[in-house]
């Protein structure tokens, strides 16, 4: 193989792992962010535009999608073996479904937003979130209540639909606990992610 093919093999190589979606501890946001830089970026804008807390969205899209910028429900089968449709139109790192992605698009004039984009997603939380705070008067630092009508939607969690569904509350209570572990651990090393103004990777 000559040199020159090598090299080419490497920067394909060194590009692919660069844009790895899944970060290698999606449990810490400091080994997130260190890895992820950019992420860190475009979470922090988010924060600042929407007033959503940074740790908050993070927990989001870990609970959503597992950092996996493809995620989509699991199809149902039928007599548990012959697959059949997806439940909902969710993609991507927030999981957002066609119907309130569409909405983020008109009322945030971006056409062009997609949902495998973690700097997309997380724009759309805390859209989605400074939105519950003023539909369902839902503070934007309360992860549980917060995380209930993005997973229920606005008019389902007025009517408190959540009190039937054990589900909703399980993982709206395990948002709420890696937010706190996200929260503590960007205390760490917040500063010095700010300094880090001129990293690409």
């Amino acid at each position: 193989m000559t040199l020159n093919r090598k090299l080419i093999f490497f920067f394909i190589f060194f590009f692919i792992a660069s844009c790895s979606s899944i970060p290698k501890y999606p449990q810490n946001a400091c080994k997130i962010f260190d890895q992820k830089y950019l992420w860190y970026k475009s979470v922090k804008k988010s924060s600042q535009i929407y007033g959503a807390p940074a740790h908050i969205i993070l927990a989001f899209v870990n609970k959503e999608s597992g950092f996996n910028r493809f995620a989509k429900p699991p199809r149902k089968k039928i007599f548990k073996i012959i697959p059949y449709k997806r439940p909902s139109s969710s993609l991507g790192y927030s999981q957002a479904v066609k119907g309130s992605w569409n909405l983020y698009k008109k009322e945030t004039n971006n056409p062009l937003a997609l949902r495998t984009r973690f700097k997309d997603s997380v724009m759309f939380i805390g859209w989605y979130m400074q939105k519950t705070s003023k539909i369902n008067k839902i503070p934007l630092n309360d992860p549980y209540r917060q995380y209930l009508n993005y997973y229920l939607g606005w008019g389902s969690y007025s009517k408190q639909a959540y009190r039937s569904d054990k589900k909703a509350i399980i993982y709206a209570k395990s948002v709420e606990k890696q937010s706190r572990i996200y929260k503590n651990q960007l205390k760490k090393c917040q500063i010095s992610l700010n300094r880090k103004k001129y990293i690409i990777f």
